[in-house]
């Protein structure tokens, strides 16, 4: 059998990102003073924002990654830009930002007009779902320097957001997050764009060459189970917070899971989190990890096992929050408790007999 790669490297990836961080950060003095300065506290922070006299403006960049083979071996590429714009436009209203414009960059070896039609078609689509205009973007063929799966167009698609924050509101960067608030789970009903490379490494394991082919469960196969594209939470995230839900802290689970993101917004104040009731991962998602003998304390830094994105509010506020994310399409549900022991503790699904701790210090 193939070797089992184990993803990516999540300490390595938080190595190099702290690199990239320290060089960019050390470019806040050029625009001290004037239009463009940053504001963020880093420690709470899933955008970069910054003040343009008087006006606070948001902005965050991602890309797809290696779900794009899935699309390669299904032939569907209409799915793909709400992975994308999900990933942006989510990553703004984690801090309390609304999501207005969005740019993308599609790298491609060599060029196919039906793959791109498809491509952009799904990004329009996803675009209505998000409430944003796609004010701009660039091709760029690079031949060789591009590989992928199969025969035709191979590529990667990463997109830039920028958002605004309502006169209403203030930036939600975890500086207000206190023992006893709730956490509000939002589902996913897949994989989002996270956790891929092993993934996929389990699924050639597993089944070989053409596991996209495998059948998985409700008909589906396996390419069409990983496939299921990401929800766009923004645009019911918003409702709630202009209703006046207090809401002081929200996570978009991606890569590094629950720890790593619910970690980021807890680690400022030093609180922890009892998480007894989160979804649990769907049946393909419980099946991938027993393919791949994958122990829960991965699975959870690995993949959002369910839980697309978590909201930190007052517990006065939970049951309104709950309903409102409902009333616009979304399941939530109460999921835990902020606590003061600088532990996340997540009860593992689906048997309920196992408690994961994970320190926030090192999430």
């Amino acid at each position: 059998m193939p070797e089992l790669r184990s993803g990516v490297d999540i300490e390595k990836n938080s190595r190099c990102s702290a690199i990239a961080h320290d060089w960019a950060r050390r470019t806040f003095a050029n625009r001290q003073g004037i239009a463009g300065a940053p504001l963020m506290n880093t420690t709470g922070s899933f955008s970069n924002y910054m003040d343009y006299d008087g006006a606070i403006i948001a902005m965050t960049s991602d890309g797809i990654g290696s779900k794009i083979e899935l699309a390669e071996r299904l032939g569907c590429y209409t799915t793909l830009g709400f992975d994308l714009m999900a990933m942006v436009t989510d990553d703004l209203v984690a801090n309390g930002f609304e999501p207005g414009n969005v740019s993308n960059i599609l790298d491609v070896d060599t060029l196919d007009a039906a793959i791109v039609d498809d491509l952009m078609r799904g990004l329009f689509e996803a675009a209505a779902a998000a409430v944003v205009a796609v004010t701009g973007g660039e091709i760029a063929e690079l031949g060789d320097r591009v590989r992928g799966w199969g025969p035709r167009m191979h590529f990667n698609w990463c997109a830039t957001a920028i958002g605004f924050m309502p006169r209403t509101r203030q930036p939600i960067e975890g500086g207000l997050v206190r023992p006893g608030q709730h956490l509000v789970a939002i589902e996913s009903p897949g994989f989002r764009s996270n956790g891929f490379s092993l993934l996929r490494s389990i699924m050639a394991r597993s089944f070989g060459p053409q596991w996209h082919e495998v059948a998985c469960d409700g008909g589906r196969t396996w390419g069409e189970a990983l496939l299921t594209p990401s929800l766009i939470y923004a645009p019911a995230v918003c409702k709630v917070l202009d209703a006046g839900c207090r809401v002081t802290g929200i996570a978009h689970i991606t890569g590094g899971g629950i720890p790593d993101k619910l970690g980021r917004v807890l680690r400022r104040t030093g609180c922890g989190a009892r998480l007894p009731d989160l979804f649990e991962p769907l049946p393909f998602m419980y099946a991938a990890a027993r393919l791949g003998e994958i122990p829960p304390e991965t699975a959870y830094r690995q993949w959002n096992q369910g839980n697309g994105m978590l909201m930190l509010v007052e517990a006065d506020d939970a049951a309104a929050c709950i309903a409102l994310l409902g009333a616009n399409g979304l399941r939530a549900r109460d999921a835990g408790l902020v606590t003061d022991d600088a532990l996340i503790t997540i009860t593992a699904q689906p048997d309920r007999r196992e408690n994961l701790a994970f320190a926030v210090g090192q999430a």
